[in-house]
């Protein structure tokens, strides 16, 4: 450990006191058997006041035999750094241990009460470890234990949030508002359901939008010389009438962080926590700030050295979430808000997890906390987008629904098997919170926006290049292809083109692009088509600036982002740059800069980085120069320029490398959109369930190529495995 106390008593005038009859080596092995013993039972939850004694007596010997090995003048340097190194590791399990419970927390403080059975057993521990102490020796100050080693299971526990538990270390739950256990048993008990709730979303047409029952109101009042829209005040009026779960789906430009903070404001839902992007944590302070001015608000940053352990809203992003979890759960938070909630939809990651396990732990304490589940895209992909979000807010777990939502289904007299299911079904989930408002219909005021497509011919050898690159991925696909057609003989002969084995072909060929396996693969196609066309897409919005005002210029790769700003700053433009490796500050700093400077004209963004969560009505034109392979995400882009606040009509120009591999995928794109359309705002368009752009790309390459063969050339070896 680097340090283990202010004071140490330790030292060597004790050393010699102590009559030895074996080395400090064995001190510290009785250390870290004890130390486990400490740990095993936290894991299991059973943190008794032995145990607390036993974990205080550890941590006073560990600070005491750190001072005296790092005092030792006899033995080698190589000895003592191995000491050191077991010492430290048993520092880092007492860290680790003491996350899981705040009264070891306690025990971790420089002015913690050292109590007489701590002293008793610390003495004891010694005598087992061959060292005889003298009976009026005692450790007189409680350690702070080593931080833990860097990596992925690394915890902190800032130290202003240790104070305000110290201030009330046992904040007594309340249980009264958590629901017991069912036990009678249940008419649907015995079918699976998750499956038939899905499906009831993908047969939405006819079943209108995907809006829980809200409150007409007029009496929220917002902050002065701040101004709520109508829908937005229904949500409010909503939680200060005792919902307390939602999924807020309205799109994106429609001020869902001032519902949510007054949301929370209406149910008292503090402290809050507030999980988002690293992206907007800022704007998220500034938000606060706002619209609950009223409210100390903080920002976890890196180890949370700066954070105000005693505010009323605590902003994480998730990129840090997964070593400040620990202490999070044990806060005491009585809402939480996850934004752009998107992010949480593969449950196996690690920050999914994370925001699972903290709010079950924030459900599970009680009263009824507030869970706010943030994004206008919830469906990326596929309506199992939803599963993650519906359990984090606790209407479903991994296998069936729980609580409300099943008392609900039963209710309803209906079983999967009735094809009437699916639109009640539809209609309890709905009802537990769901809340999916369109600019069409409550934002009028908002003027209309426009995609314009602009094709562009890539000359010269960039051009030749890709255009050869092509060619050289569909032929490796066709050559696949008919290897694998030659293989299986003529039992199976189909007549043209076997479009099953297409599909097939296409995907072997996108599983070797995921592991590495290809040369030229579809990624590295777009990558490279967008560095071609990065120039002319910086010309196009380098003219906007100059004939329509503010731009803001759209890119995926850093190459591009890169090139852009080199010609505008060739052709004189002030441009701000938001990209993902920047910190919080700097990225707000651009931000502002393009937002409030006449002179700076255009802003570069990444598009995963910027795409989501910041404000720029300031421009009305917005230059796509490279796709993104989902509606969703271009959504969310064009909706940082189209949203509340903007005064005049929307255009973005999406730039298309003409005759290649881009057309393709930007007809994709657009005929794969609406998803969220059909599920949640009652769309009659016929979607499928599941977008693969990259799949649908490398079939319409292979089929395009074997539709142009002159002749079917004799099949060559090539495995289809």
């Amino acid at each position: 450990m680097a340090r283990a106390g202010q004071r140490s008593h330790g030292g060597r005038g004790s050393t010699k006191e102590q009559r030895r009859t074996r080395g400090p080596e064995d001190v510290i092995a009785v250390l870290a058997r004890a130390v486990r013993d400490v740990e095993g039972a936290a894991q299991k939850g059973r943190v008794t006041p032995a145990v607390r004694t036993k974990f205080q007596a550890v941590a006073l010997l560990v600070r005491e035999q750190h001072a005296k090995v790092k005092a030792e003048t006899e033995g080698s340097a190589a000895h003592r750094a191995e000491q050191l190194k077991r010492l430290d590791g048993i520092g880092t399990i007492l860290a680790k241990t003491a996350v899981r419970d705040p009264s070891l927390l306690a025990l971790l403080a420089d002015e913690a009460v050292v109590s007489g059975a701590a002293r008793a057993l610390a003495r004891d521990m010694l005598r087992v470890g061959g060292i005889e102490p003298l009976e009026e020796e005692a450790p007189v100050a409680a350690p702070v234990a080593a931080a833990p080693t860097l990596g992925s299971e690394r915890r902190v526990v800032p130290q202003s949030v240790v104070s305000r538990q110290l201030a009330n270390p046992f904040l007594a739950p309340d249980f009264s508002a958590v629901r017991p256990a069912q036990t009678a048993p249940r008419r649907l008990g015995g079918w699976e359901l998750i499956g038939p709730l899905l499906r009831s979303f993908e047969r939405a047409g006819g079943g209108g939008p995907a809006v829980m029952e809200l409150p007409d109101a007029t009496w929220i009042r917002p902050p002065a010389g701040l101004e709520l829209m109508p829908h937005q005040v229904q949500l409010v009026a909503s939680a200060a009438a005792g919902h307390r779960t939602y999924l807020l789906a309205d799109e994106p430009g429609l001020g869902k962080t001032a519902q949510a903070l007054m949301a929370a404001e209406a149910a008292n839902a503090y402290p809050l926590l507030v999980v988002v992007p690293n992206v907007v944590k800022t704007n998220w302070a500034r938000e606060a700030a706002r619209w609950v001015p009223q409210r100390a608000t903080t920002v976890i940053h890196g180890d949370g050295e700066t954070i105000d352990g005693f505010a009323d809203v605590v902003i994480v992003n998730y990129e840090v979430l997964d070593r400040h979890v620990g202490w999070i759960s044990d806060f005491g938070f009585r809402g939480m808000v996850v934004d752009e909630a998107h992010f949480i939809k593969n449950k196996t990651s690690q920050r999914s997890q994370n925001v699972l396990s903290l709010s079950a732990k924030i459900q599970s304490r009680g009263p009824k906390p507030l869970l706010m589940a943030l994004t206008g895209t919830p469906l990326i992909n596929d309506i199992e987008d939803f599963r993650a979000i519906w359990q984090f807010l606790g209407w479903i777990d991994e296998s069936k629904p729980l609580g409300e939502l099943m008392d609900a289904l039963d209710d309803i007299g209906l079983t999967p098997a009735d094809p009437g299911f699916y639109p009640e079904a539809r209609r309890c989930v709905i009802d537990l919170g769901i809340v999916r408002r369109r600019k069409v219909d409550v934002a009028a005021d908002i003027p209309a926006r426009r995609i314009a497509d602009l094709p562009v011919e890539l000359d010269g050898a960039a051009g030749r290049s890709i255009r050869a690159a092509e060619k050289v991925l569909a032929r490796r696909m066709v050559n696949r292809y008919e290897s694998a057609l030659a293989a299986r003989g003529g039992a199976t002969e189909v007549e043209g083109i076997d479009h099953e084995l297409v599909r097939k072909v296409a995907g072997w060929e996108q599983k070797d692009t995921s592991t590495g396996e290809s040369g030229e693969n579809v990624f590295s196609m777009m990558r490279r088509i967008g560095e071609a066309k990065a120039g002319l897409a910086a010309d196009y919005a380098a003219q906007l600036a100059r004939s329509a005002g503010k731009v803001v210029f759209f890119a995926k790769h850093v190459a591009v982002m890169d090139a852009a700003e080199q010609t505008f700053a060739e052709l004189g433009l002030k441009y701000s740059s938001i990209r993902g490796e920047q910190t919080s500050t700097t990225r707000q700093k651009q931000i502002d800069a393009f937002v409030n400077d006449p002179e700076i004209t255009i802003a570069v963004c990444s598009l995963t980085a910027a795409g989501v969560g910041i404000n720029l009505q300031v421009a009305s034109n917005i230059v796509l120069a490279e796709l993104s392979w989902t509606d969703a995400e271009q959504t969310q882009a064009i909706d940082r320029s189209h949203r509340i606040g903007q005064t005049e009509p929307v255009t973005a120009w999406r730039i298309i490398a003409a005759q290649t591999l881009d057309a393709r995928i930007a007809e994709l794109i657009d005929g794969k959109a609406g998803l969220a359309a059909r599920a949640l705002d009652g769309s009659d368009e016929e979607v499928g369930s599941s977008v693969d752009v990259q799949l649908e790309a490398l079939v319409a390459l292979l089929t395009a190529a074997l539709e142009a063969r002159p002749v079917v050339s004799a099949p060559v070896s090539f495995s289809a495995s």
